[in-house]
């Protein structure tokens, strides 16, 4: 069911009843969704042992696929796993997928890769033996918010890049979900979460934007996630005489801003009407982030044609 004006999130959808009858890709098949199950073995549902893409289909084509095949190969090449297939074997995959769901535009897909299934409930990689389970999961998907997302600040801040490196697409995602439950505590949708500084970094689920007399700022990217939305956002601004900083900022200049909103590749640009209680400029969409969402829709058009 969708969720009520008083409890949203970032990811939320128009309700789609065709979602109920998707086929799934599992493995080089394309099955029903109900058929769609994995091992209690597989390291995935054990340990959070693997990585994801998430990607949006704009009329019959995946916006930026290149840039996050390259994210997805870069993470398993950090984690030592090998997907089992190549680029041209992932595109197979999704347009395979795509074409069982009959799927011509939002539509939106979440690639699995995991180290596989275990030949003992243990954490050692090398009990991985059967090769990685790779999953596609597609929905109809139209990003539906009934008013701005309300962010809370919350004690969890994203990792150290020695430890567990927030530009790394995880299944281990618990820090995240704690940190969305202690903003849920408070009262608000998700979690804005600091850097190990103390600065303003990124929310649970996106990566995060002010606006500040005209001139756009992001975390300096040091221990956020490797948003491929927030980059195009970045390069939007430069390309359109926008001043855009990537800088360390403090709450204090979050509470001032003109504007705010998040980036990915879900909802493209999500404005934020109040952080902390406090009510970020008129509370609704401000223009800046409005243009930029303009801009944005323009480029990937130009990208899908």
């Amino acid at each position: 069911m969708t969720q009520s004006a008083d409890k949203i999130s970032t990811h939320q959808a128009a309700e789609d009843a065709r979602n109920e009858t998707i086929s799934i890709w599992l493995n080089g098949r394309v099955v029903p969704k109900a058929e769609a199950v994995v091992s209690v073995y597989d390291s995935g549902f054990m340990l959070g042992d693997g990585i994801w893409e998430g990607l949006r289909l704009y009329n019959g084509h995946w916006a930026f696929l290149d840039e996050h095949l390259d994210r997805l190969f870069e993470a398993a090449l950090a984690v030592g796993l090998d997907i089992g297939l190549d680029r041209e074997g992932l595109k197979a995959a999704l347009e395979e997928t795509r074409a069982a769901n009959g799927m011509e535009t939002d539509a939106h897909a979440r690639l699995m890769v995991t180290r596989g299934v275990k030949t003992r409930p243990f954490q050692h990689p090398s009990l991985s033996q059967q090769g990685p389970t790779v999953a596609i999961i597609m929905e109809h998907s139209t990003p539906s918010l009934p008013r701005p997302i309300r962010l809370a600040t919350v004690p969890h801040i994203r990792g150290l890049p020695m430890s567990q490196d927030p530009k790394l697409n995880s299944h281990s995602k618990l820090n995240c979900v704690l940190a969305c439950i202690a903003a849920e505590k408070a009262g608000a949708d998700e979690a804005l979460m600091l850097d190990v500084n103390g600065f303003v970094n990124t929310t649970n689920a996106c990566n995060f934007f002010i606006v500040r007399k005209g001139a756009v700022w992001t975390s300096t990217g040091d221990y956020c996630m490797n948003g491929i939305t927030r980059q195009k956002v970045i390069d939007i601004c430069r390309a359109n005489s926008i001043p855009v900083f990537e800088r360390n900022y403090s709450l204090v200049d979050t509470y001032g801003a003109d504007e705010a909103f998040l980036t990915g590749t879900f909802g493209a640009q999500t404005p934020v009407g109040e952080i902390d209680g406090r009510q970020i400029g008129s509370g609704q969409m401000g223009p800046m982030t409005e243009r930029l969402r303009g801009l944005y829709k323009d480029l990937v058009t130009r990208e899908c044609h």
